[in-house]
C-alpha cells in the first residue's frame, strides 16, 4: 500500500509537468501520451528490477526538472525529432557515468551554488504560472491554488495530488465531452525518428543531463543514504541511461533515481523491516507501468485545458523545488553573486546563438565565480 501511495503521489504531481514539457518542444499530442507512457514503462520495470537485485527500496522516476527544463527550452526551434536527439544525447552521458565513474564525479563536482540557480531559473517562470492563471482564468484556477493551500498546512503530501484531481475536474466540467473524441485515449507508444542538432543538444541534453543529475540522482542517493540504504551507482546510472535511450525513441525525456518518491517507499511507514522495504519500491514500479496505461486520457484531458492552467498545476507542483535550490544557491555568501547571475540569465529564457538560457547561465556564473575567486587569491 505504501508503494501504490508512493507512485500515485508521484504521478499526479507532476505528469501534466512532463506532458507540457513535451507539447512545449513539439510533440503532438499522441507523442506526448507516448512519452508519458514510455517514462512510466522505463520507470516501473527498472524499479521493480533493481529493488528486486538488491533488495533496496531503489525508486526510479521520471525527471522532474528535466521536465522543467524542456519548457524553457520551448519556443527555440527546437522540434520533436531534434529533441529526441538530445533525450538519447543524455541518456547516453547517464550511461557512461555507470561505465566512468569519473564522468559522473565531474558532474556533481559542477559548484552547487550554479547547479542550483540554473535549476532555480528555469523553474521561475513555471511557479509564476500560478498567478497568472489566477488573473486570467479565476473561476478556473482560484479552486485549485485554494486546495493546494489548504492541504499544503493540514496534509502537505496530498497538496499537489489534491490540486491535480480538483484541475481535472474543474476541465472536465469546462470541456463537457471534447476530451473524449481525442484519439489518444488507448495506451499507444509513437516511434520518432531523432534528429541529432548540435545547438539544441548543448541547449537542451546537457542542461537535462545536469540538471537529471544534480537535481535528481544526486539528491536521491542522499534521501537513499539517511535511511540507510547504498544503492549501486553504477548499475543505476547505467540502467537508467540505457531506459532513457531507449524511451527517447518514443518521446520520453528522462528517467533517474527517485528522490521525495524513494523517501516514501524507504521510511519505516513502508515496514518496519528495512529488509522488507524494497517490496514497497517494487510495488511502486508495478503500480508506475500501470498508471502510464492511463497516459492517453491524461494528454486528452491536459489538451482541452487552457495551457497556463495546466503550467500552474505544475507550478505548484515544483514550487518546493524552487524554494530548496534559491536556498542552496544562496547559501555560501562567497558565491552569491555568481548564483544570482546563473539565475537571472536562466530566467530571462534568452536564446543566443541558437541556444537556450540555461546553458548560458551556467556559463555565465561559472565565468564570474572563476574572476571572483582569481581576484580574491
Amino acid at each position: 500500500m505504501t508503494g501504490i501511495v508512493a507512485s500515485l503521489s508521484g504521478f499526479a504531481s507532476s505528469f501534466p509537468l512532463v506532458i507540457a514539457g513535451l507539447l512545449a518542444v513539439g510533440a503532438s499530442d499522441s507523442q506526448a501520451a507516448s512519452g508519458l507512457l514510455a517514462l512510466c514503462v522505463t520507470s516501473g520495470i527498472f524499479t521493480v528490477l533493481l529493488s528486486w537485485r538488491y533488495r533496496q527500496p531503489i525508486s526510479i522516476v521520471w525527471s522532474t526538472p528535466g521536465a522543467a527544463v524542456l519548457i524553457a527550452a520551448g519556443g527555440g526551434g527546437v522540434s520533436i525529432e531534434t529533441a529526441v536527439g538530445a533525450f538519447i544525447v543524455c541518456g547516453v552521458l547517464i550511461f557512461l557515468c555507470g561505465l566512468w565513474p569519473a564522468l559522473g564525479r565531474a558532474v556533481t563536482r559542477i559548484p552547487t551554488p550554479l547547479a542550483s540557480a540554473m535549476l532555480a531559473g528555469i523553474l521561475l517562470p513555471i511557479c509564476l504560472a500560478p498567478v497568472t492563471a489566477v488573473i486570467e482564468h479565476p473561476l478556473l484556477a482560484l479552486p485549485i491554488v485554494l486546495t493546494w493551500l489548504v492541504l499544503l498546512r493540514w496534509a502537505p503530501r496530498w497538496a499537489v495530488p489534491a490540486a491535480m484531481v480538483v484541475a481535472v475536474t474543474v476541465i472536465l466540467v469546462q470541456a463537457g465531452t471534447q476530451w473524449l473524441s481525442a484519439t489518444t485515449l488507448a495506451p499507444v507508444l509513437v516511434p520518432v525518428l531523432p534528429q541529432f542538432d548540435p545547438l539544441v543538444i548543448v541547449s537542451l541534453g546537457l542542461p537535462l543531463f545536469i540538471v537529471t543529475m544534480a537535481g535528481q540522482n544526486v539528491p536521491g542517493f542522499v534521501v537513499m543514504k539517511s535511511f540507510g540504504y547504498a544503492p549501486p551507482p553504477r548499475s543505476v546510472f547505467a540502467l537508467t541511461g540505457l531506459g532513457t535511450a531507449a524511451g527517447a525513441f518514443f518521446s520520453g525525456h528522462a528517467i533517474n533515481l527517485a528522490a521525495i518518491t524513494a523517501a516514501i517507499s524507504a521510511s519505516p511507514e513502508a515496514h518496519p523491516d528495512t529488509h522488507k522495504r524494497w517490496i514497497a519500491a517494487a510495488s511502486s514500479g508495478a503500480f508506475f507501468i500501470l498508471l502510464g496505461l492511463g497516459a492517453g486520457a491524461a494528454t486528452a484531458v491536459v489538451a482541452v485545458a487552457p495551457s497556463i492552467l495546466i503550467i500552474a498545476v505544475a507550478g505548484l507542483a515544483v514550487l518546493g523545488a524552487l524554494v530548496s535550490s534559491v536556498g542552496t544557491a544562496l547559501e555560501d555568501p562567497k558565491h552569491r553573486i555568481s548564483a544570482i547571475a546563473t539565475f537571472l540569465v536562466t530566467a530571462s529564457g534568452v536564446t543566443f546563438l541558437g541556444i537556450g538560457a540555461a546553458f548560458w547561465g551556467l556559463l555565465v556564473g561559472a565565468v564570474i565565480m572563476g574572476w571572483l575567486g582569481w581576484r580574491r587569491s
